[in-house]
């Protein structure tokens, strides 16, 4: 009977891998995955979505900045983003005289671009397996500690081997827990320039109001060129740098989408837990997420209260503010799916599957018999200090002036030496200086302090005596619980919340001022709280998180052997995946059906609710009461956006959607709330990806930037 049960199991999981869009493939292992994608409909072959020797549609994508996608649109490197990953640079390049995030920015001739400074875009030049190699001289009998000191020393002979020669950057990357491992080189330009970005009633039309929200009307688009030496390498910006010549550039499509199209998203997902154990969801729906949700919402309320009375102030948090409600509207609809779809009982149910296979052969139950007993016990002391440590990040770390207090660290450090190293102080001053600078040309001191009066708040009345530094409790009663007050005298006193006097001390640095600045308050509430972190939560967090590790290195590999004709995509790491899928609406609630697609007729009708977030610019009302459409009109309207059942995660922002032939037909820009919890359990009939049609960015770069010159490097087909 056992064996029965495990069987209808295993064959129901199987099934639903089959129908399921779920994962985010390795393109160089995408072989394994084209014939269930020619299945869908994919016409590419292998070679044309990932090659190292020939030009392939990988040349055309990019690790935009930190944390973003980005694709080649013209043999001009001219690149195609989302709104929200250029947001940063557009806001950076903004003032009060010349808003480009209130009115957009459009540089008609290239000697109009402005330098996105800081900016990076990374190609992916190849990936490896190098598992045999980083695993050399590691076996089964090899103690954790030794193998990874082992491993540690072998990825660095790959990094060195790889990086001869060239001016690449290389990373060795852990997969599946650490049971493979893959060598990811890059080549990094620095000289980016804003090419295009539409006024943020259109780039971010919508606002926190939609986030996360289908149906979506988003015009989330950017445009920025990369620039190259004249050999066509990186360089630093330069007047003498000229548009980068890239390998492969994509083709633009207007044929559009219908239902059940084949689509495939190419970009670089940022993080996924989806082996995490029933333990591990638990705790992230009904304990962190909540806690860091409520943390998020006081900063928020903060924020726009302050923002809303002034333009400066405005501007200033804008970016900060769309960073902090990002993860907050994400985090309530990730546990929402996650308790909807009773996730925590799908992953008991995996495993006592799993578990009924270990326990049916001997030599499985000597490798796995103690795998599931061993999460259960990490999991229960984990849970106290993971929940500590989320305080400390979400909490403590949200208030800006301590975090800034934490860069004076190292040169301290280095004036309590019996012997200062001149050069060495002089090189923390240039970096404190630079960092001050833009650190201060962001700040806004009442903001900061009322959050800091809230955080240290919730850290008392929330986090277990025994994980608090000591003075909390002290000033608790000198001020009776009035954080308000505290935080006032402090900022009152400290060096850091007055500008004018910090950059004195910086210009003039000495003994007198290292004096001052490791007594002052604010230094020492960080201090305070990063050593009792340190000594309390930190290195138990981490030991329990390498205990974890290799229990689930362990297990990932007995889950391989259990279901053994199933293929285990890899968790998102930032590296370059494929995903694909079908256009398809889908069912949020009873009686509830969402549609595939929006138009324009929605920007209009929402922006004639008068709501804070739905204002359209009256040029784009101009367009759609003349029906000035182009050749983008769709049924006497312009596509806006449509979504699709590919799995994505963060980092598939500005990721190009690409349909059967390999076409732009789309951005990335979202995923419906209802089904956020794909980062941990994706669910087919409740996940999407929402996609800004391609159309509509054109739409609005032809007919309302009157941008035709940026068309006209496309290569765009009918």
């Amino acid at each position: 009977m056992k064996r029965f049960v495990i069987l209808i199991t295993l064959t129901h999981i199987l099934s639903f891998n089959l129908i399921a869009d779920e994962g985010m493939w390795l393109p160089i292992l995408i072989g394994k995955n084209i014939d269930a994608m020619k299945k869908q409909g994919c016409k590419l072959s292998a070679e044309d979505i990932y090659s190292v020797n020939n030009s392939s549609l990988k040349d055309a994508i990019v690790l935009f900045g930190r944390g973003c996608t980005g694709s080649l649109i013209s043999e001009q490197g001219l690149v195609i983003t989302n709104h929200h990953c250029g947001f940063g640079s557009i806001q950076s390049l903004s003032s009060i005289d010349h808003d480009y995030l209130k009115n957009g920015f459009w540089a008609t001739e290239k000697s109009q671009e402005l330098p996105a400074e800081g900016l990076t875009v990374s190609f992916l030049v190849s990936m490896e397996d190098v598992t045999n190699r980083v695993l050399t001289n590691v076996t089964n009998k090899t103690s954790e500690s030794k193998r990874d000191s082992t491993v540690a020393a072998n990825i660095e002979v790959i990094k060195k081997v790889a990086k001869e020669g060239n001016n690449y950057k290389v990373d060795v990357k852990a997969f599946y827990f650490g049971n493979e491992y893959y060598l990811m080189v890059y080549e990094v330009f620095q000289d980016i320039r804003l090419v295009g970005a539409p006024p943020s009633a259109i780039g971010d039309f919508g606002g926190d109001s939609d986030n996360w929200v289908w149906p979506r009307h988003t015009g989330d688009f950017s445009m920025f060129r990369i620039y190259a030496d004249k050999n066509n390498k990186p360089a630093p910006y330069s007047t003498e740098n000229v548009p980068y010549k890239p390998k492969r550039f994509l083709t633009i499509s207007l044929k559009g989408v219908k239902k059940d199209d084949f689509t495939m998203v190419y970009g670089f997902p940022g993080t996924t837990q989806q082996y995490i154990t029933s333990q591990a969801v638990d705790l992230v729906a009904n304990y962190q997420n909540p806690n860091k949700i409520g943390l998020r919402d006081i900063r928020l309320k903060i924020m726009e209260s302050y923002m809303r009375s002034n333009d400066t102030i405005n501007i200033m948090y804008a970016d900060k503010r769309k960073g902090v409600a990002n993860a907050w509207k994400k985090w309530i609809g990730e546990s929402t799916g996650l308790v909807r779809f009773k996730a925590v009982d799908k992953k008991i149910e995996l495993e006592n599957n799993f578990k009924q296979w270990v326990s049916a052969d001997v030599q499985r139950q000597t490798t796995y018999g103690q795998v599931l007993s061993s999460f259960s016990k990490l999991y229960k002391e984990f849970k106290p200090i993971a929940i500590t440590n989320d305080f400390n990040r979400e909490a403590v770390n949200a208030i800006e002036l301590i975090n800034f207090s934490a860069n004076f660290v190292p040169i301290i450090n280095e004036y309590s030496k019996p012997q200062l190293d001149v050069k060495k102080v002089e090189s923390l001053l240039v970096s404190l200086r630079k960092n001050a600078k833009a650190f201060y040309n962001e700040f806004y001191l009442p903001i900061d302090r009322e959050v800091f009066a809230n955080m240290i708040k919730q850290f008392y009345e929330n986090v277990p005596q025994g994980y608090q530094p000591p003075f909390l409790a002290n000033l608790a009663k000198q001020y009776q619980g009035n954080w308000s007050n505290f935080a006032k005298d402090i900022y009152s006193q400290s060096v850091f919340a007055d500008s004018i006097r910090l950059f004195t001390f910086l210009n003039g640095f000495d003994t007198s001022a290292i004096s001052i600045i490791s007594k002052d308050n604010i230094y020492r509430t960080y201090q305070s709280f990063n050593s009792t972190y340190n000594q309390k939560i930190g290195g138990r967090y981490n030991e329990i998180t390498d205990s974890l590790m290799l229990n689930y290195r362990l297990y990932i590999r007995g889950l391989k052997e259990f279901q053994p004709t199933k293929h285990f995509f890899p968790d998102a790491n930032s590296t370059l995946r494929v995903s694909y899928g079908k256009v398809a609406g889908f069912y949020p609630q009873e009686a509830v059906e969402y549609s595939y697609f929006t138009t324009l007729d929605g920007v209009i009708e929402k922006g004639n609710k008068k709501v804070y977030d739905y204002v359209v610019p009256e040029k784009l009302k101009k367009l759609y009461n003349e029906k000035d459409f182009g050749k983008y009109q769709v049924n006497k309207t312009v596509p806006v956006a449509f979504i699709a059942t590919n799995h994505t995660s963060g980092g598939n922002s500005g990721s190009p959607v690409l349909d059967a032939e390999g076409n732009l037909i789309g951005l990335n820009f979202d995923r419906c709330w209802e089904g956020t919890m794909s980062d941990i359990m994706f669910d087919p009939k409740i996940c999407r990806n929402i996609t800004l049609d391609i159309r509509y960015a054109l739409f609005i770069i032809d007919k309302y930037a009157d941008a035709g010159s940026l068309l006209n490097e496309m290569k765009i087909t009918e």
